[in-house]
């Protein structure tokens, strides 16, 4: 029996590293043997250019130039991780996937680059899958990024080319999000994650049973 393949996305500070976490523990429970992968950074390969797109100056990329290192990142993934886990039967839990791209490189950067060329792009370093759940953390970015700034001073993180950019851009992915989830209402859920953590893990623990009829 095939596995799952579940992703979180949402701007930043939602809290997709702790509810991923805690929805990884309660598959466990249910029985079924699970993984915790990322993007960018899911592989060896991906954590080097992992290293070149959320560390540095926030304009040494322009958003063409992103989105290739992303999918080049995402092709990685899919080979060397997702496809031979999901083979096996294991359920594929990822912080980012797609969606992501077209959130951060078509609207944060509002519209610059091509719809058509992440979609291309996807065709040929995804082909038709797709995941079977898309869990949208949505939060105000202003609550998000300063969640995010009060995380890098206490664990010293260094990653935080996308924080440095102005609010325009995070609130235009805010929106992009969003838009895509009302896209695409089967495979995406948008939950409110203003909650606190036991709150919204109830919530995202309901939708994965409505869902996938764990």
């Amino acid at each position: 029996m095939q596995g799952k393949f579940i992703t979180f996305e949402g701007g930043e500070g939602t809290g997709k590293s702790t509810q991923i976490k805690l929805l990884a523990e309660y598959i466990k429970q249910k029985g079924k043997n699970t993984i915790i992968t990322k993007e960018p950074g899911g592989t060896e390969v991906g954590q080097e250019i992992r290293r070149l797109l959320v560390c540095g100056d926030k304009d040494k990329f322009d958003a063409l130039a992103e989105a290739l290192l992303y999918f080049a990142d995402r092709h990685v993934h899919l080979v060397q991780k997702i496809w031979p886990e999901i083979a096996k039967g294991t359920w594929v839990l990822s912080d980012r996937f797609a969606d992501s791209t077209m959130a951060y490189q078509y609207y944060g950067y509002n519209k610059r680059l091509s719809k058509k060329i992440i979609k291309d792009l996807y065709k040929i370093a995804v082909g038709n899958f797709e995941p079977d759940l898309t869990i949208v953390l949505d939060l105000d970015p202003k609550i998000g990024l300063a969640r995010s700034f009060n995380k890098a001073k206490t664990m010293d993180v260094k990653e935080l080319r996308f924080e440095k950019r102005e609010l325009e851009f995070h609130n235009n992915m805010r929106k992009g999000f969003l838009m895509i989830a009302k896209q695409e209402p089967k495979r995406c859920a948008v939950l409110d994650a203003n909650k606190t953590i036991e709150e919204l893990h109830s919530d995202i623990v309901k939708v994965v049973q409505e869902r996938l009829g764990l």
